[in-house]
């Protein structure tokens, strides 16, 4: 498949991975990535560092043809502060605001599925676990992705997700939440989880090519204008 990989939830050392922004965007990029988030776990504790990876990232992103964004993760807060924390992450320049969904391999607070599909600030609702059909329509409604996780752990709810989406018809994506070296995936890897999860090919290829550009352009990112620009000017 000639299809380069777009994976929008990723960490960086800056909260619990293991790599430089600029060592994630390197092995990303020489693993066919055309495009990468880095959506660092935040929340009342750390949110104002948001804008400390901005200069690597604009660094890399003028030197390197892959597009690396600025993202955030708000993660096991109380789920009243949902809202407050996505906007806070909008001020401080976050482009992809994700939320840790109810994922079946951790104690996250019950009600945070529903509150961050009801925040229009959100993108993505990360490994949401055993998402409602109710959550699903709002999450629909309000433009907010769910995710098909290949990170170990959080998969375990792929297959519940992808037929809760199929019959409401949600928006998919298949991120890695890479933390290590090794969560990185390649585009063909990605889309044998997206089968793996009881997608079709058809909506394996819309969750890893066209919903993650859909929500860049969303946000003003253009990867076709990013790249002639790359190659005219670099």
């Amino acid at each position: 498949m000639n299809y380069k990989r777009i994976d929008l939830h990723m960490h960086s050392l800056f909260s619990d991975g293991e790599l430089l922004p600029s060592e994630l965007a390197r092995r990303a990029l020489v693993l066919g990535h055309e495009a990468i988030a880095i959506t660092d776990h935040v929340d009342y504790s750390n949110i104002n560092t948001i804008p400390e990876i901005s200069a690597a990232i604009d660094d890399i992103n003028n030197n390197w043809d892959i597009t690396v964004v600025l993202g955030a993760e708000i993660t096991h807060a109380p789920v009243e502060s949902i809202p407050d924390l996505a906007d806070k992450a909008r001020e401080l320049g976050a482009k992809i605001v994700v939320v840790h969904g109810e994922t079946l391999n951790e104690p996250v607070v019950e009600g945070t599925n529903f509150a961050a599909v009801n925040c229009k600030e959100i993108d993505i609702l990360g490994h949401p676990g055993l998402i409602t059909r109710e959550e699903a329509e709002i999450a629909k409604k309000n433009d907010v992705a769910l995710e098909i996780s290949a990170r170990k752990g959080h998969c375990l709810g792929n297959g519940h997700v992808a037929n809760i989406a199929r019959e409401v018809g949600n928006d998919l994506l298949i991120d890695t939440d890479t933390h290590s070296p090794d969560n990185l995936i390649t585009f063909e890897r990605a889309f044998e989880i997206g089968l793996g999860a009881g997608m079709t090919e058809e909506e394996v290829l819309k969750a890893t090519v066209e919903n993650p550009r859909k929500i860049l352009k969303r946000h003003g990112i253009n990867l076709w204008l990013f790249h002639i620009y790359f190659f005219l000017f670099y």
